[in-house]
C-alpha cells in the first residue's frame, strides 16, 4: 500500500472572518496524480494556500510526507504553480530568473546561485522546451509559455510534491496534452501530484485520483470510484447538463448499470 503524501485534517480557513474552506479533510497518496474538481469560489485555491502554509487555520492541520508545514517549507519539499492572475505579468523579470526563483530555498542570504542551481535551471527550462526562451521577458510569453515557464519554476526546486492551481486554463490542446505527458513522468518519478482543472473530460485520462470540493471535501478517492454522476452534481449544484462534458469520460454511479 502506497504511503499518504498529503494529509489534511479538519482544515478550516477564513479570510477578514469570512469563511472559506470548513472542516476540509483528505488524504493523498504518495507518487500519484489528484485532480481538484470544483466550482470558481469552491475553495481550490485557498486549499492550496494552506497546504503551502501561505494562510494560517482556523482548525486543522496539514502534513506532507508526515511533517508539519513549517518544516515543509526549509526543505523546499513543496512547489507551487500560481494561476495566471495571481501573477504581475508586467513585473521586468526574465524567464531563466523566474525559473530561478525555485532554487531560492537553496541559497544563501545573498542569493548567489552555485553551479548546480544553474545546472538545475538548465535542465527544468530544457525539459518544456523553454531554454531558448530563457532571456525573454516573462510577460512577453503567450498564456502556454507562461505556464511552461512556472512549471519549469517548480521543477527547479526539486519538490516531491507538485500543486498545480488550473495549470490548463488558456493554453492550446496540443500545450496540454505536452503538460500531462510531462506529468505522466513525474509520477514515474515518484512525485505526488495535486492539479486543480476545469477540463473534466481529461480527468480520467491521467488522473489516479479525484478531489471534489465545495467549501468543504465532498469525496476524494480512486478516481474510479469518486468522478461519478451523482458526486459532480453535488460538487457543482445542479445536473451534468449544465456543464461542458463528455458523459461518456464519466463513471457511473450505479455499478448494475450496463452501457
Amino acid at each position: 500500500m502506497k504511503s499518504i503524501s498529503i494529509d489534511v485534517e479538519n482544515l478550516t480557513v477564513a479570510y477578514h472572518g469570512k469563511v472559506a474552506l470548513h472542516g476540509a479533510s483528505l488524504q493523498i497518496q504518495a507518487g500519484s496524480i489528484s485532480g481538484l474538481v470544483g466550482m470558481n469560489g469552491s475553495g481550490k485555491s485557498t486549499l492550496f494556500k494552506a497546504i503551502m502554509g501561505f494562510l494560517k487555520p482556523v482548525t486543522g492541520r496539514v502534513l506532507i510526507n508526515g511533517l508539519p508545514i513549517k518544516t515543509v517549507q526549509k526543505k523546499s519539499l513543496v512547489a507551487y504553480v500560481p494561476q495566471s492572475e495571481e501573477v504581475d505579468w508586467n513585473f521586468p523579470v526574465s524567464v531563466h530568473d523566474v525559473v530561478m526563483m525555485g532554487r531560492y530555498g537553496y541559497m544563501n542570504i545573498l542569493r548567489i546561485p552555485s553551479k548546480k542551481d544553474q545546472r538545475v535551471v538548465r535542465e527544468s527550462l530544457e525539459r518544456l522546451q523553454m531554454w531558448s526562451m530563457r532571456d525573454r521577458q516573462i510577460g512577453e510569453l503567450s498564456g502556454g509559455q507562461k505556464k511552461r515557464a512556472f512549471l519549469a519554476r517548480a521543477l527547479a526546486q526539486q519538490g516531491t510534491v507538485l500543486l498545480l492551481d488550473e495549470p490548463f486554463t488558456g493554453v492550446d490542446i496540443k500545450t496540454e496534452k505536452a503538460m500531462i505527458d510531462l506529468l505522466l513522468e513525474l509520477r514515474e518519478e515518484g512525485h505526488t501530484i495535486l492539479i486543480s482543472t476545469h477540463d473534466l473530460a481529461s480527468i480520467t485520462t491521467f488522473c489516479d485520483q479525484v478531489v471534489l470540493i465545495n467549501r468543504t471535501i465532498l469525496a476524494y478517492g480512486d478516481t474510479s470510484e469518486v468522478f461519478t454522476e451523482e458526486n459532480l452534481s453535488r460538487t457543482f449544484g445542479g445536473s451534468l447538463g449544465d456543464l461542458s462534458l463528455n458523459k461518456s469520460q464519466i463513471i457511473r454511479g450505479n455499478q448494475g448499470e450496463s452501457d
